[in-house]
C-alpha cells in the first residue's frame, strides 16, 4: 500500500543539557512513534526514523537518526526531505537552557543555580511550512485538560494536516504506557479513537496515511 513512498517519523523525547551530566527532558518512552515506524514499515513504506534518547529500541529495517536536542532533531528533520509524508511523533521540550554549563555545576554556599531558558525550534511549524513539505503532515499533541480544543487549535497554530491529541493526565496510564487512546482531528472533522494498545494505533493511522497518499 506503500510501497514506493518514502516517510518521516520522529520519535522519542529529547534531553536538553543544563551541564554535561544533567538535563531537562519528558516521560516520553517512544513506543508510539516506534510503533508508527513499524507499522508504515509493514505497508512497505521506505522509513526515515528520527529518534531522541527512548527507553524502547527502534524498528528493524528503517533508516535511523539518533539525536539528543531539539536542534539535533531539526537538522535531522531537514536532512531527510523530501519525503512523502511525516509523523511527528517526538515529544520535543519546548525550552532549553541558554546558558548550559560545560562542566559539571558544583553546589555552592551561594545557592542555587540560575537558569535562563529560550525556546527551541517549532519542529512541526517549521516542516508545516517548508519549501519541502511533505503532501501530509501530522502531528501530535499531548495535552492533560481540554485535550480536544487545544489539540483543533495546535493543527490550525501549527499548519499540519492532521493532529493526533491523547490525554497524558498520569491517571490515564498512557504516557510510558503500553496503550493509547487518541483523538484523529483534521481541518474538517474529530474522530474519536477507541483505547487500544499502541500498535493498533499505529496499524489504523498507517492505514489512513497509505490511503491519504493513493
Amino acid at each position: 500500500m506503500l510501497t514506493g513512498k518514502r516517510i518521516l517519523v520522529t520519535s522519542g523525547p529529547t534531553h536538553e543539557p543544563i551541564d554535561p551530566v544533567r538535563y531537562i527532558a519528558n516521560r516520553s518512552s517512544g513506543a508510539q512513534g516506534t510503533a508508527i515506524a513499524a507499522a508504515l514499515r509493514d505497508l512497505g513504506a521506505r522509513v526515515v526514523f528520527v529518534t531522541g534518547p527512548a527507553s524502547v529500541p527502534p524498528p528493524e529495517d528503517v533508516e535511523v537518526l539518533r539525536v539528543e536536542t531539539a536542534l539535533q532533531m531539526l537538522a535531522a528533520v531537514e536532512s531527510a526531505l523530501p519525503v512523502d509524508a511525516a509523523v511527528m511523533a517526538a515529544a520535543v521540550a519546548d525550552w532549553r537552557v541558554a546558558n548550559a554549563a560545560q562542566q559539571k555545576m558544583k553546589k555552592t554556599a551561594q545557592g542555587l543555580p540560575m537558569l535562563e531558558f529560550i525556546e527551541n525550534p517549532d519542529i512541526l511549524h517549521t516542516l508545516s511550512h517548508h519549501a519541502q513539505r511533505p503532501k501530509l503532515v501530522v502531528g501530535f499533541a499531548a495535552e492533560t485538560e481540554n485535550v480536544v480544543a487545544h489539540a483543533s487549535a495546535k493543527r490550525a497554530r501549527k499548519g499540519c494536516d492532521w493532529i493526533l491529541a491523547n490525554d497524558v493526565s498520569p491517571a490515564t496510564g498512557i504516557m510510558g504506557g503500553p496503550e493509547n487512546a487518541v483523538h484523529l482531528i483534521t481541518e474538517n472533522k474529530v474522530e474519536d479513537w477507541p483505547r487500544m494498545a499502541k500498535a493498533d494505533v499505529a496499524a489504523r493511522l498507517a492505514a489512513r496515511i497509505a490511503k491519504a497518499l493513493s
